[in-house]
């Protein structure tokens, strides 16, 4: 036992026996903290644990069980042997939540000194195991398949035409556990394979169909929207990227919705920006007015079709009440919300592209160049018009070239023979019968229907004992740093350091890392990872009501998403401190977002960093995106801001509500013939006891953050009456306003750092961090926060921790065993068809 200052005992002792000599309640003392060799002193484990049994067991023990959590016999010193228990204690104590308002506590510097012992004893244990985890195969999901598709065909696709949706765990979509395999997930991904090596190499014999695209209603089609990739000098309409199969011909028709009124409308088509057609309609009071094109010829390659209404007017117009932001007021049931007084405005809603007639051969495309670096015996202007033509001499060694360099591509690898004897056997079968071209589709489409470019396979090595850690191969080490930065596979620098052995030096995968954060495709980093992490998808779940937000747009939704996107990639960009992210006096707006903050002197539609005038905003907590998603769709929500602070950005989700609660919305809404405020009406809402104990948590946060509307707008009044948003942080802190809730989170770092840790090596390695992974997520905060929380510290660190670079067998699984095998089996009765 190590011997405590005369100081330190008595006010340990002091501690122990429940008599601080400061506020009980509180857990303060009228003298200064304790130094760091004071605090050092205070690791006599058996008064530590003495502590937890005072404070910490009355509320966590077999009688009361609160929070699943007994520490009756907790021992600090034997922390590691309970160390999912002693984490779940860190993380609350990190973040001065235990114990609960209200209840006894000892002083700060007790609290202190127990979560840094803790923290000690599991950190030490832990570095004598170095367990990485394990996790069964990752496949590519949605957008992962869309990226690499992009880099490997030169092909924008939407893989959500073939694919499943993907199943979030953890907050991300490519979590391992999540992505399960069935034999009717396998034919999708065979589907994607065989339509997207069509699409890629082009098909002269594709049949006449239409393919329809919709518009959805809450895209603004109003005199000064114009949407991005139509002509300058038109309004609303749509914009699609469409596959010609062939050159040929094709017609382009259109259906638009109109409110009330009449008038005459022009129509601009145009195709990747040069016009095509010019429509002129009736506006005649009718819901639908279908018109089409006179057939127009069209060259093969996917390319940009617009289809828009040319603009009569510029700026605002006069109209009896008020004009929405929002064109689309109701189709046939037009009254169904009060749209009076509304000058309706046709609006577009779907463009159907049907074709091809009269075709006349295939031009080179983009995703044509990528495949066919070599074409045998021909020219490339001849190439167009020999799809099937018999293979010339030399098609063969032609073939296996774009095989190979596409294999070592889609296999993320170099590739061996026994890799190319699969596709290059579906060449030899289709070329015989159908000539060099087929025969590179559909061993293009072999490898798209491969287990090796499906999923991302790991091997270990065969000399690694069951429970044994290995250093993973450099190979899989760039699948990784790619899927992890750039969500997409690896390039070719990549590879070739890969190839070589050398990507697992630490100067070599130091060096990668910059180059590859400050490559455009690091957008991924915010784009997927601080969207995903945010929840910036459940944006899209809350459409605010019309009649009280007529002015919001599925435009202003993506500018709102933007903005948070935005402001995170700039922090990757410009290597800042993660704490910017919630304290950034600045943003990044295009004039609508602007106008629709309040916010004087921007203009056009590219966003740029902006300035906040005052102190209303501050940081992501300001932004638009997140307050939209903490709403309901008439109102704000208190509590789901609350706790979505305390679940996404401090790792300290509250409990779900008890069973037999009536719902918010049950509770009385007006009295006295004034409606209530949110504030009145969840104060009821939260008089059970029961409910209390976790509404003191949240609650506070959310109302701090109440002078905001649904939509992000600043605002004073609710329902007439001035908002009441004072509250008091667990630890004590007044908090009224959104600067004063950022300076209290501020004040505990830690646990917004650790959090941010623990998500962002999670989305890295496909897993849930788990109690293991702890030690590692500190090691990684500590090092950030010696480099000022550097986003660049919090990468590396990643990249260069265990679960990063090393690999632990995961327990052998049936299903995982046979997966590649059905895989083939699936290839083979597909692929060619």
């Amino acid at each position: 036992m190590k011997t405590l200052s005369a100081g330190a005992v008595l006010w340990l002792w002091f501690a122990l026996m429940g008599q601080p000599s400061g506020d009980r309640a509180s857990g303060t003392v009228p003298t200064a903290p304790l130094s760091d060799h004071d605090l050092a002193a205070l690791v006599d484990t058996t008064d530590l644990t003495a502590v937890v049994q005072r404070y910490c067991a009355r509320c966590h023990n077999e009688r009361l069980l609160r929070g699943n959590l007994i520490l009756e016999t907790f021992d600090v010193e034997a922390a590691h042997e309970r160390a999912p228990t002693a984490e779940k204690m860190i993380r609350k104590l990190r973040a001065g939540m235990m114990p609960p308002p209200g209840q006894r506590r000892p002083s700060p510097d007790t609290l202190l000194a127990l979560v840094k012992t803790l923290e000690t004893v599991v950190d030490r244990e832990a570095a004598r195991d170095r367990n990485p985890g394990s996790r069964r195969f990752q496949r590519l999901n949605r957008a992962e398949y869309e990226r690499v598709i992009r880099d490997l065909l030169d092909l924008e696709i939407d893989a959500g035409r073939w694919l499943p949706a993907d199943t979030y765990l953890g907050a991300f979509d490519n979590m391992a556990d999540a992505q399960g395999l069935s034999t009717t997930l396998l034919e999708a991904y065979l589907r994607a394979a065989t339509e997207v090596s069509r699409i890629a190499v082009g098909n002269p014999a594709a049949p006449s169909k239409t393919a329809k695209y919709t518009n959805p209603i809450d895209v603004s089609q109003h005199a000064w929207d114009h949407i991005e990739g139509a002509p300058y000098g038109t309004r609303g309409g749509m914009v699609v990227t469409h596959d010609f199969p062939v050159d040929g011909e094709y017609v382009v028709s259109i259906e638009t919705l109109f409110g009330q009124g009449t008038g005459f409308q022009d129509i601009d088509i145009s195709i990747e920006g040069e016009g095509v057609a010019l429509l002129g309609l009736e506006h005649g009071g009718r819901s639908t007015v279908p018109i089409r094109t006179e057939p127009i010829f069209v060259k093969a390659g996917q390319r940009q079709v617009a289809a828009a209404f040319v603009r009569t007017m510029e700026g605002p117009y006069e109209d009896r009440l008020k004009t929405p932001g929002w064109s689309f007021v109701g189709g046939e049931d037009s009254q169904a919300w009060a749209n009076y007084g509304i000058t309706a405005l046709p609006h577009l809603s779907e463009l159907m592209i049907t074709g091809p007639r009269r075709t006349s051969g295939l031009s080179e495309t983009a995703s044509r160049r990528k495949v066919f670096h070599c074409h045998p015996g021909r020219s490339a202007a001849a190439v167009a018009g020999a799809f099937r033509a018999a293979a010339p001499e030399g098609a063969r060694a032609c073939a296996e070239s774009i095989v190979t360099r596409l294999a070592r591509e889609a296999y993320r690898r170099p590739v061996t023979e026994d890799d190319l004897a699969g596709p290059m056997a579906f060449y030899d079968d289709a070329a015989a019968e159908d000539g060099f071209e087929i025969g590179v589709r559909t061993a293009l489409q072999a490898i798209l229907a491969n287990p090796s470019f499906i999923f991302r396979l790991e091997q270990a090595p065969p000399e690694v004992a069951p429970g044994e850690s290995y250093p993973i191969a450099d190979v899989d080490l760039a699948s990784r740093l790619s899927f992890f930065l750039w969500a997409a596979s690896p390039d070719d620098a990549l590879l070739t350091l890969a190839a070589e052995g050398r990507l697992s030096d630490p100067a070599v995968l130091e060096a990668q890392v910059r180059r590859m954060l400050a490559d455009p495709r690091a957008e991924a980093l915010s784009t997927r990872f601080a969207s995903q992490w945010l929840r910036l998808q459940d944006a899209e779940d809350n459409q605010p009501e019309p009649y009280l937000y007529p002015d919001f747009t599925g435009q202003l939704r993506e500018d709102l998403v933007r903005e948070t996107q935005l402001l995170f990639d700039h922090l990757i960009r410009e290597d800042r401190s993660l704490l910017e992210l919630f304290t950034a006096d600045y943003t990044f707006l295009n004039a609508r977002l602007a106008g629709h903050y309040g916010i004087p002197g921007v203009a056009g539609p590219e966003f740029r960093r902006v300035s906040y005038p005052d102190a209303s905003r501050r940081g992501v907590l300001g932004h638009g995106s997140v307050l939209l998603l903490t709403s309901m769709s008439a109102r704000t929500s208190p509590v789901l801001r609350g706790k979505w602070v305390m679940e996404v950005l401090m790792g300290t989700p509250p409990p779900p509500p008890p069973p037999n609660i009536p719902a918010f919305d049950d509770t009385e809404s007006a009295r006295g013939g004034r409606l209530l405020t949110t504030r009145e009406r969840l104060e009821m809402h939260a008089a059970n006891p029961t409910c209390r104990s976790c509404h003191r948590f949240m609650d506070p946060i959310g109302l701090a953050l109440d002078n905001y509307d649904v939509t992000g707008r600043v605002r004073i009044r609710e329902n007439g009456v001035a908002l009441d948003t004072r509250g008091t942080f667990y630890d004590g802190t007044d908090v009224s306003t959104p600067a004063e809730l950022v300076d209290a989170l501020m004040k505990r770092p830690v646990p917004l750092v650790r959090n941010f840790t623990a998500h962002l090596l999670a989305y890295a390695i496909g897993r849930r961090a788990e109690y293991f992974d702890q030690p590692g997520i500190r090691a990684i905060a500590r090092e950030a926060e010696a480099n000022d929380y550097r986003m660049s510290s919090f990468i590396l660190g990643v990249v260069n921790s265990d679960p990063f670079r090393m690999a632990r067998p995961a327990p052998a699984v049936e299903e995982e065993g046979e997966s590649e095998d059905r895989m083939k089996n699936s290839l083979r009765r597909g692929v060619g068809s």
